[in-house]
Protein backbone atom coordinates (compact mmCIF):
# COMPACT_ATOMS: atom_id res chain seq x y z
CA UNK A 1 0.00 0.00 0.00
CA UNK A 2 1.29 3.49 -0.76
CA UNK A 3 2.43 5.59 2.15
CA UNK A 4 0.20 8.40 3.37
CA UNK A 5 1.63 11.80 2.61
CA UNK A 6 0.69 15.42 2.16
CA UNK A 7 -0.63 16.42 -1.27
CA UNK A 8 1.98 19.19 -1.47
CA UNK A 9 4.87 16.75 -1.05
CA UNK A 10 6.25 14.22 -3.49
CA UNK A 11 6.00 11.28 -1.07
CA UNK A 12 7.09 7.70 -1.70
CA UNK A 13 5.56 4.37 -2.67
CA UNK A 14 6.20 1.00 -1.09
CA UNK A 15 5.06 -2.31 -2.62
CA UNK A 16 5.52 -6.00 -1.88
CA UNK A 17 5.13 -7.46 -5.38
CA UNK A 18 5.87 -6.11 -8.89
CA UNK A 19 3.39 -5.98 -11.76
CA UNK A 20 5.07 -7.78 -14.65
CA UNK A 21 4.16 -9.39 -17.96
CA UNK A 22 5.03 -13.01 -18.69
CA UNK A 23 7.81 -12.03 -21.10
CA UNK A 24 9.68 -9.82 -18.62
CA UNK A 25 9.25 -12.36 -15.82
CA UNK A 26 10.91 -15.08 -17.92
CA UNK A 27 10.29 -18.83 -18.31
CA UNK A 28 11.85 -19.82 -14.96
CA UNK A 29 9.05 -20.53 -12.43
CA UNK A 30 11.56 -20.25 -9.55
CA UNK A 31 12.95 -16.83 -10.45
CA UNK A 32 14.65 -15.02 -7.58
CA UNK A 33 14.28 -11.27 -7.11
CA UNK A 34 16.08 -8.66 -5.09
CA UNK A 35 13.99 -5.93 -3.49
CA UNK A 36 15.20 -2.43 -2.66
CA UNK A 37 12.94 -0.02 -0.81
CA UNK A 38 12.90 3.39 -2.50
CA UNK A 39 15.71 2.26 -4.79
CA UNK A 40 15.01 4.69 -7.62
CA UNK A 41 12.66 7.37 -8.93
CA UNK A 42 9.67 6.38 -11.02
CA UNK A 43 10.23 7.42 -14.64
CA UNK A 44 6.67 8.81 -14.76
CA UNK A 45 5.72 10.38 -11.42
CA UNK A 46 9.30 10.91 -10.14
CA UNK A 47 8.49 9.44 -6.71
CA UNK A 48 10.91 7.02 -4.98
CA UNK A 49 9.50 3.50 -5.22
CA UNK A 50 10.39 -0.11 -4.47
CA UNK A 51 12.70 -1.49 -7.17
CA UNK A 52 12.74 -5.21 -8.01
CA UNK A 53 15.65 -6.77 -9.93
CA UNK A 54 15.93 -10.29 -11.37
CA UNK A 55 17.35 -12.43 -14.17
CA UNK A 56 14.61 -13.78 -16.49
CA UNK A 57 16.65 -16.82 -17.55
CA UNK A 58 19.84 -18.19 -19.08
CA UNK A 59 21.38 -15.85 -21.64
CA UNK A 60 19.18 -12.94 -20.61
CA UNK A 61 20.16 -9.61 -19.08
CA UNK A 62 19.17 -8.55 -15.58
CA UNK A 63 15.95 -6.58 -15.59
CA UNK A 64 14.35 -4.20 -13.10
CA UNK A 65 11.13 -2.29 -12.61
CA UNK A 66 11.20 1.16 -14.20
CA UNK A 67 7.92 2.73 -13.00
CA UNK A 68 6.09 2.54 -9.70
CA UNK A 69 3.25 0.17 -8.89
CA UNK A 70 0.65 2.94 -8.99
CA UNK A 71 1.62 4.23 -12.45
CA UNK A 72 1.54 0.67 -13.79
CA UNK A 73 -1.97 0.14 -12.42
CA UNK A 74 -3.25 3.42 -13.85
CA UNK A 75 -2.33 2.41 -17.40
CA UNK A 76 -2.61 -1.36 -16.96
CA UNK A 77 0.98 -1.95 -18.12
CA UNK A 78 4.04 -3.93 -17.08
CA UNK A 79 6.37 -2.08 -14.69
CA UNK A 80 9.38 -2.92 -16.86
CA UNK A 81 8.48 -2.93 -20.57
CA UNK A 82 5.40 -0.64 -20.25
CA UNK A 83 3.39 -2.85 -22.60
CA UNK A 84 -0.29 -3.60 -22.03
CA UNK A 85 -0.74 -6.56 -19.69
CA UNK A 86 -3.72 -8.06 -21.50
CA UNK A 87 -2.50 -7.92 -25.11
CA UNK A 88 1.25 -7.28 -24.77
CA UNK A 89 0.96 -4.32 -27.17
CA UNK A 90 2.07 -0.67 -26.92
CA UNK A 91 -0.28 1.68 -25.07
CA UNK A 92 -0.76 3.81 -28.19
CA UNK A 93 -2.04 0.81 -30.16
CA UNK A 94 -4.40 -0.26 -27.38
CA UNK A 95 -5.76 3.26 -26.83
CA UNK A 96 -6.28 3.81 -30.56
CA UNK A 97 -8.23 0.57 -30.93
CA UNK A 98 -10.37 1.06 -27.83
CA UNK A 99 -10.82 4.82 -28.09
CA UNK A 100 -9.19 5.56 -24.75
CA UNK A 101 -8.22 9.09 -23.82
CA UNK A 102 -5.01 9.94 -22.00
CA UNK A 103 -6.14 12.12 -19.11
CA UNK A 104 -2.98 12.32 -17.01
CA UNK A 105 -1.37 15.79 -16.68
CA UNK A 106 2.27 16.31 -17.52
CA UNK A 107 3.26 19.12 -15.12
CA UNK A 108 4.98 17.96 -11.91
CA UNK A 109 2.55 19.54 -9.44
CA UNK A 110 -0.64 18.44 -11.18
CA UNK A 111 0.91 15.02 -11.77
CA UNK A 112 1.40 14.43 -8.05
CA UNK A 113 -2.15 15.53 -7.26
CA UNK A 114 -3.52 13.31 -10.03
CA UNK A 115 -1.55 10.27 -8.82
CA UNK A 116 -2.67 10.67 -5.23
CA UNK A 117 -6.33 10.98 -6.22
CA UNK A 118 -6.08 7.76 -8.22
CA UNK A 119 -4.37 6.05 -5.28
CA UNK A 120 -7.40 6.92 -3.16
CA UNK A 121 -9.70 5.49 -5.86
CA UNK A 122 -7.70 2.28 -6.02
CA UNK A 123 -7.84 1.93 -2.24
CA UNK A 124 -11.66 2.00 -2.45
CA UNK A 125 -11.84 -0.21 -5.56
CA UNK A 126 -12.58 -3.94 -5.00
CA UNK A 127 -9.80 -5.08 -7.35
CA UNK A 128 -7.44 -2.22 -6.50
CA UNK A 129 -7.14 -1.05 -10.10
CA UNK A 130 -8.40 1.85 -12.13
CA UNK A 131 -8.12 2.61 -15.82
CA UNK A 132 -9.10 5.39 -18.18
CA UNK A 133 -12.63 5.15 -19.57
CA UNK A 134 -12.92 3.34 -22.89
CA UNK A 135 -15.40 3.01 -25.72
CA UNK A 136 -16.90 -0.48 -25.94
CA UNK A 137 -15.64 -1.50 -29.37
CA UNK A 138 -15.75 -5.12 -30.45
CA UNK A 139 -13.87 -4.43 -33.69
CA UNK A 140 -11.05 -2.76 -31.75
CA UNK A 141 -10.72 -5.72 -29.38
CA UNK A 142 -10.67 -8.16 -32.28
CA UNK A 143 -7.94 -6.10 -33.90
CA UNK A 144 -5.89 -6.20 -30.68
CA UNK A 145 -6.32 -9.96 -30.40
CA UNK A 146 -5.08 -10.35 -33.97
CA UNK A 147 -1.94 -8.28 -33.27
CA UNK A 148 -1.16 -9.84 -29.88
CA UNK A 149 1.40 -12.63 -29.64
CA UNK A 150 0.10 -16.02 -28.57
CA UNK A 151 3.35 -16.90 -26.76
CA UNK A 152 5.80 -14.81 -24.69
CA UNK A 153 8.52 -13.09 -26.71
CA UNK A 154 11.58 -13.97 -24.60
CA UNK A 155 13.91 -12.64 -27.29
CA UNK A 156 13.13 -9.22 -25.84
CA UNK A 157 15.18 -10.16 -22.74
CA UNK A 158 18.46 -10.50 -24.65
CA UNK A 159 21.52 -8.56 -23.43
CA UNK A 160 22.11 -5.07 -24.76
CA UNK A 161 24.51 -4.43 -27.64
CA UNK A 162 28.16 -4.05 -26.63
CA UNK A 163 29.20 -0.44 -27.14
CA UNK A 164 32.89 -1.44 -27.30
CA UNK A 165 32.14 -3.88 -30.15
CA UNK A 166 30.41 -1.09 -32.08
CA UNK A 167 33.58 0.99 -31.71
CA UNK A 168 35.70 -2.04 -32.69
CA UNK A 169 37.43 -2.12 -29.31
CA UNK A 170 35.89 -5.09 -27.42
CA UNK A 171 38.67 -7.39 -26.14
CA UNK A 172 36.53 -9.87 -24.20
CA UNK A 173 35.48 -11.89 -27.23
CA UNK A 174 33.18 -14.79 -26.39
CA UNK A 175 33.27 -13.91 -22.69
CA UNK A 176 31.55 -10.57 -23.30
CA UNK A 177 28.09 -10.63 -21.66
CA UNK A 178 26.71 -8.23 -24.27
CA UNK A 179 25.63 -8.83 -27.86
CA UNK A 180 28.18 -8.31 -30.61
CA UNK A 181 25.93 -6.75 -33.24
CA UNK A 182 25.87 -3.52 -35.18
CA UNK A 183 22.77 -1.53 -34.17
CA UNK A 184 20.29 -0.68 -36.90
CA UNK A 185 19.55 3.01 -37.29
CA UNK A 186 15.99 3.94 -38.09
CA UNK A 187 12.64 5.00 -36.73
CA UNK A 188 12.46 2.16 -34.19
CA UNK A 189 15.85 3.04 -32.67
CA UNK A 190 14.48 6.29 -31.18
CA UNK A 191 12.17 5.23 -28.37
CA UNK A 192 11.26 7.19 -25.26
CA UNK A 193 9.90 5.56 -22.10
CA UNK A 194 7.63 8.48 -21.19
CA UNK A 195 6.14 8.63 -24.70
CA UNK A 196 5.60 4.87 -24.62
CA UNK A 197 3.75 5.13 -21.29
CA UNK A 198 1.47 7.97 -22.38
CA UNK A 199 0.94 6.50 -25.86
CA UNK A 200 2.36 9.44 -27.79
CA UNK A 201 4.92 9.41 -30.59
CA UNK A 202 5.75 5.75 -30.03
CA UNK A 203 7.59 4.56 -33.20
CA UNK A 204 6.73 0.89 -32.57
CA UNK A 205 3.04 1.71 -32.18
CA UNK A 206 3.08 3.93 -35.27
CA UNK A 207 4.51 1.11 -37.37
CA UNK A 208 1.93 -1.40 -36.11
CA UNK A 209 -1.01 0.96 -36.69
CA UNK A 210 0.27 1.92 -40.14
CA UNK A 211 0.64 -1.71 -41.22
CA UNK A 212 -2.80 -2.56 -39.82
CA UNK A 213 -4.40 0.34 -41.71
CA UNK A 214 -2.65 -0.61 -44.96
CA UNK A 215 -3.86 -4.21 -44.63
CA UNK A 216 -7.43 -2.87 -44.53
CA UNK A 217 -7.02 -0.72 -47.63
CA UNK A 218 -6.39 2.51 -45.72
CA UNK A 219 -2.89 3.23 -47.01
CA UNK A 220 -2.09 6.92 -46.82
CA UNK A 221 -1.77 8.53 -50.29
CA UNK A 222 1.68 9.58 -51.45
CA UNK A 223 0.48 13.14 -52.02
CA UNK A 224 1.27 14.84 -48.69
CA UNK A 225 -1.10 17.71 -49.48
CA UNK A 226 -4.09 15.42 -48.94
CA UNK A 227 -5.47 15.97 -45.43
CA UNK A 228 -9.07 14.88 -46.06
CA UNK A 229 -10.90 11.78 -44.91
CA UNK A 230 -14.27 10.71 -46.29
CA UNK A 231 -17.00 9.07 -44.20
CA UNK A 232 -19.24 6.89 -46.39
CA UNK A 233 -22.70 5.51 -45.73
CA UNK A 234 -23.89 8.17 -43.29
CA UNK A 235 -27.53 8.57 -42.26
CA UNK A 236 -29.15 11.99 -42.26
CA UNK A 237 -26.88 13.90 -39.92
CA UNK A 238 -25.45 17.29 -39.06
CA UNK A 239 -21.97 18.72 -38.82
CA UNK A 240 -22.11 18.81 -35.02
CA UNK A 241 -23.04 15.10 -34.86
CA UNK A 242 -20.13 14.16 -37.14
CA UNK A 243 -17.74 16.29 -35.10
CA UNK A 244 -18.97 14.75 -31.81
CA UNK A 245 -18.57 11.21 -33.16
CA UNK A 246 -15.07 11.96 -34.40
CA UNK A 247 -13.97 13.33 -31.02
CA UNK A 248 -15.57 10.35 -29.24
CA UNK A 249 -13.69 7.80 -31.38
CA UNK A 250 -10.47 9.87 -31.52
CA UNK A 251 -10.14 11.74 -28.19
CA UNK A 252 -6.75 13.13 -29.20
CA UNK A 253 -8.38 15.33 -31.87
CA UNK A 254 -8.95 18.93 -30.78
CA UNK A 255 -11.79 20.88 -32.44
CA UNK A 256 -9.37 23.61 -33.50
CA UNK A 257 -7.36 21.03 -35.51
CA UNK A 258 -10.32 20.30 -37.81
CA UNK A 259 -10.24 22.69 -40.76
CA UNK A 260 -13.71 21.97 -42.10
CA UNK A 261 -16.50 19.39 -42.26
CA UNK A 262 -18.62 19.21 -45.40
CA UNK A 263 -21.69 16.96 -45.55
CA UNK A 264 -23.08 15.81 -48.91
CA UNK A 265 -26.60 14.61 -48.08
CA UNK A 266 -27.33 13.33 -51.60
CA UNK A 267 -24.35 10.96 -51.43
CA UNK A 268 -24.65 10.13 -47.70
CA UNK A 269 -21.06 11.12 -47.04
CA UNK A 270 -18.99 13.74 -45.24
CA UNK A 271 -15.59 15.28 -45.98
CA UNK A 272 -13.38 15.85 -42.91
CA UNK A 273 -10.51 18.20 -43.69
CA UNK A 274 -7.71 18.46 -41.12
CA UNK A 275 -5.11 21.19 -40.80
CA UNK A 276 -2.20 18.75 -40.49
CA UNK A 277 -1.41 15.67 -42.56
CA UNK A 278 0.08 13.91 -39.51
CA UNK A 279 -3.23 14.25 -37.65
CA UNK A 280 -5.20 12.93 -40.62
CA UNK A 281 -2.93 9.86 -40.72
CA UNK A 282 -3.36 9.27 -36.99
CA UNK A 283 -7.16 9.55 -37.25
CA UNK A 284 -7.21 7.18 -40.23
CA UNK A 285 -5.16 4.61 -38.33
CA UNK A 286 -7.33 4.90 -35.20
CA UNK A 287 -10.63 4.60 -37.10
CA UNK A 288 -9.25 1.71 -39.14
CA UNK A 289 -8.34 -0.09 -35.90
CA UNK A 290 -11.86 0.48 -34.57
CA UNK A 291 -13.51 -0.76 -37.75
CA UNK A 292 -14.91 2.59 -38.88
CA UNK A 293 -16.95 5.21 -37.08
CA UNK A 294 -20.56 5.22 -35.85
CA UNK A 295 -22.60 8.34 -36.58
CA UNK A 296 -26.27 8.57 -35.72
CA UNK A 297 -26.45 4.89 -34.81
CA UNK A 298 -25.04 3.71 -38.16
CA UNK A 299 -21.54 2.47 -38.90
CA UNK A 300 -19.77 4.48 -41.59
CA UNK A 301 -16.76 3.50 -43.66
CA UNK A 302 -13.66 5.70 -43.75
CA UNK A 303 -11.51 6.27 -46.87
CA UNK A 304 -8.88 8.79 -47.88
CA UNK A 305 -9.68 11.71 -50.15
CA UNK A 306 -8.19 12.16 -53.62
CA UNK A 307 -5.73 14.78 -54.84
CA UNK A 308 -6.95 17.86 -56.66
CA UNK A 309 -6.49 17.91 -60.46
CA UNK A 310 -3.85 20.14 -61.98
CA UNK A 311 -4.99 23.41 -63.51
CA UNK A 312 -6.25 23.02 -67.05
CA UNK A 313 -7.06 19.33 -66.59
CA UNK A 314 -10.62 18.18 -65.91
CA UNK A 315 -11.41 16.12 -62.83
CA UNK A 316 -11.42 12.42 -63.65
CA UNK A 317 -13.39 11.17 -60.69
CA UNK A 318 -16.89 11.84 -59.43
CA UNK A 319 -19.62 10.41 -57.25
CA UNK A 320 -22.07 9.02 -59.77
CA UNK A 321 -24.47 7.05 -57.63
CA UNK A 322 -25.69 7.91 -54.16
CA UNK A 323 -26.49 4.27 -53.48
CA UNK A 324 -22.84 3.41 -54.06
CA UNK A 325 -21.80 6.01 -51.50
CA UNK A 326 -23.98 4.43 -48.87
CA UNK A 327 -22.74 0.91 -49.59
CA UNK A 328 -19.71 -0.92 -48.32
CA UNK A 329 -17.52 -0.51 -51.40
CA UNK A 330 -15.04 2.26 -52.03
CA UNK A 331 -16.53 5.21 -53.85
CA UNK A 332 -14.78 7.70 -56.10
CA UNK A 333 -15.09 11.30 -54.95
CA UNK A 334 -15.00 14.60 -56.72
CA UNK A 335 -11.60 16.18 -56.72
CA UNK A 336 -13.19 19.55 -56.07
CA UNK A 337 -14.54 18.34 -52.73
CA UNK A 338 -11.31 16.64 -51.75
Amino acid sequence: MPAKHDINKIGVESSDFPILCETCLGPNPYVRMSKQEFGNECKICNRPFTVFRWNPGAGARYKKTEVCNTCAKIKGVCQTCLLDLEYGLPVQVRDAALGRKAQAPTSDINKQYYIQNLEAQMADSPDGQTFDSEVANRAGREMLKGLARSDPFYKRNRPHICSFFVKGDCKRGGECPFRHEIPKEGELSKQNMVDRYYGKNDPVAKKMLRESAESKGMKAPDDKSITTLLFLGLPQTTESEVRAALVAYCPFVKPIEIKSITIVEASHCAFINFKLRSLAERVAEALSAQGGIEVGGKKAKVVWGRSRPQKGKPATTAITDSSEASGSGTVAITSESA
